[in-house]
């Protein structure tokens, strides 16, 4: 009898979407390190500094049993004021911190309305069987408000909850942040923000996209920090009833091992050093500006942002496309369905600060080569 995962790892050779673990290679062209901080001085000297005076590597168990750290506590005080938040709560993983808003917060009779690309991690949490879920267009407000409109005047008496983005990772567009909040004020509604890609890149000392809504009584943000704040782990900003909550019913926070009390350190450094980036963010910017116009040049739209997809189609095209291009020491990968959409497979262009000016200029030509090429 044949194996039936066999038979699926099979198919997707066929189609071009086996996928399997590679090491780093060349310029980086593919990570979320956008400010260069995972291997920078400054956090290796925080994890330094915070082993000397004591702090553990492992928790031991969860939040709830022994796993709880002093770190813990005052690296969620500090994010709290740093984003501008009531509270903060420390995870894992922003995959775990964004199940645990879909799985837990939104209760029976309430309703859920998200963009139709929000991240994976958000969709999983979701239960059809407990929860209505709606997708809506990408960045369609208009939608998402008619959505609304057909549930209540179909009897849904719950509370409505928003979900997006606030910069995409696959597309690198923005949310239309002011129309959503306009939309939720409306329908007395929560928004849930994922800045996972904005953090540290955007807005007043990079606190995001979404900072001048932060600590409003509508408002939950989640803020990665193993993207543009160079460590690892989610925390997630929000009132203290929610807060709260998520302790007591949130499985993805009870049921895990707590975070490394190391790591908690080593992201309380990255704030401060996050709110004094002007100069990184800039040059980043200035970097993005640069890539927009030898991208214009080629007839690709610039995203306008860090993350730059470039559409191929046709997912065996896509992979050797970025196979041509790893080939001539660029590391940029092939992003195919299900992580996004059917006939939209894509290189993902990420410009962080490990790459310059000339060595965006070497990306552009060399694939601009390979695209006729191929």
């Amino acid at each position: 009898m044949e194996d039936p995962h066999k038979t699926v790892l099979e198919t997707l050779a066929a189609k071009g979407r086996l996928r399997a673990l590679a090491s780093t290679r060349g310029l980086d062209f593919t990570s979320n390190d956008f400010l260069a901080l995972a291997e920078s001085r400054s956090l290796r000297d925080a994890a330094s500094a915070a082993l000397a005076r004591g702090v553990p590597i492992g928790a031991g168990g969860s939040r709830l049993l022994r796993g709880n750290h002093p770190e813990h506590e005052a690296l969620e005080e500090e994010a709290a004021s740093f984003f501008g938040s009531e509270t903060a709560l420390y995870f894992p993983t922003g995959f775990a911190a964004n199940a645990a808003l879909a799985t837990t917060l939104p209760r029976p009779g309430d309703l859920i309305v998200h963009d139709a690309l929000i991240h994976a991690s958000f969709r999983d949490g979701l239960d059809p069987a407990r929860i209505q879920a709606i997708s809506a267009p990408h960045n369609g407000v208009a939608a998402m408000d008619a959505i609304i409109k057909g549930w209540r005047a179909g009897g849904g008496t719950g509370r409505v909850w928003i979900a997006v983005e606030t910069l995409y990772s696959m597309d690198g567009d923005c949310a239309p942040l002011p129309e959503l909040v306009a939309l939720a004020a409306r329908h007395d509604a929560m928004l849930l923000l994922d800045e996972a890609h904005a953090t540290g890149v955007y807005g007043d000392q990079g606190r995001g996209l979404g900072a001048r809504y932060e600590g409003a009584p509508n408002i939950i943000s989640l803020h990665t920090c193993g993207k543009g704040l160079g460590a690892a782990g989610a925390l997630v900003c929000l009132p203290r009833l929610y807060r709260d909550f998520l302790v007591n019913r949130g499985r993805a926070f009870i049921y895990s091992t707590a975070p490394s009390p190391l790591m908690a350190a080593v992201v309380r450094a990255s704030l401060k050093i996050c709110a004094g980036a002007e100069q990184e963010r800039a040059q980043l910017a200035t970097l993005v500006r640069h890539a927009g116009e030898g991208l214009r040049k080629l007839g690709i739209a610039p995203s306008g942002t860090q993350i730059q997809p470039v559409i191929v189609g046709e997912d065996n095209r896509a992979v050797a496309l970025a196979e041509a291009l790893q080939a001539k020491g660029h590391d940029i990968r092939a992003i195919r369905p299900p992580t996004v959409p059917e006939g939209t497979a894509r290189l993902r262009i990420a410009l962080t600060l490990h790459v310059t000016q000339d060595d965006v200029d070497r990306l552009l030509a060399d694939l601009a080569a390979e695209r006729a090429r191929l």
